[in-house]
């Protein structure tokens, strides 16, 4: 069960600042404390993930909604990046991608995403996905532990 006191930090890593300001709308809700960061590429998203940069202060995400196609680097090499560090490979990603190729929905869960979700192309369709997303992971599932300490 979720800790009523606890804020859950959300990473949105989107280009598109229509997709971003519906997100963020969405995910707004009196009954749950959220912070949610944006970053607009990649190369952000892995600098944020791995606190260097601009992002050495950023919040460890609970969870991350990942776009597929982003400038400089794409959402599979954040994929990767992620499931390849040790302390980033348990955060649950959920993709929000314009992409319905088979291709693209069967490499994201080999890569471990938590959900795949097909971005409709109806703004209203959009928001009720979003708000799906966020009743599933803010109201009904338990997230990962945080990181105490060292690695073992």
């Amino acid at each position: 069960m979720l800790d009523p006191d606890r804020c859950l930090n959300v990473l949105l890593v989107e280009d598109n600042s229509a997709d971003v300001d519906l997100t963020l709308v969405a995910f707004r809700d009196a009954l749950v404390h959220s912070h949610i960061s944006v970053v607009t590429d990649g190369e952000e998203a892995i600098a944020f993930l791995k606190r260097t940069g601009n992002y050495t202060q950023a919040p460890s995400p609970d969870l991350v909604l990942l776009d597929l196609n982003l400038p400089k680097v794409n959402g599979f090499e954040v994929l990767e990046e992620m499931k390849a560090d040790p302390r980033l490979k348990t955060v649950p990603v959920i993709v929000m991608s314009g992409s319905e190729r088979q291709e693209d929905q069967t490499r994201a869960y080999q890569l471990q995403v938590a959900a795949y979700v097909v971005k409709p192309p109806d703004k209203d369709k959009y928001f009720a996905a979003i708000r799906s997303v966020k009743e599933l992971w803010f109201h009904s599932v338990t997230p990962a532990p945080k990181e105490t300490g060292g690695l073992s």
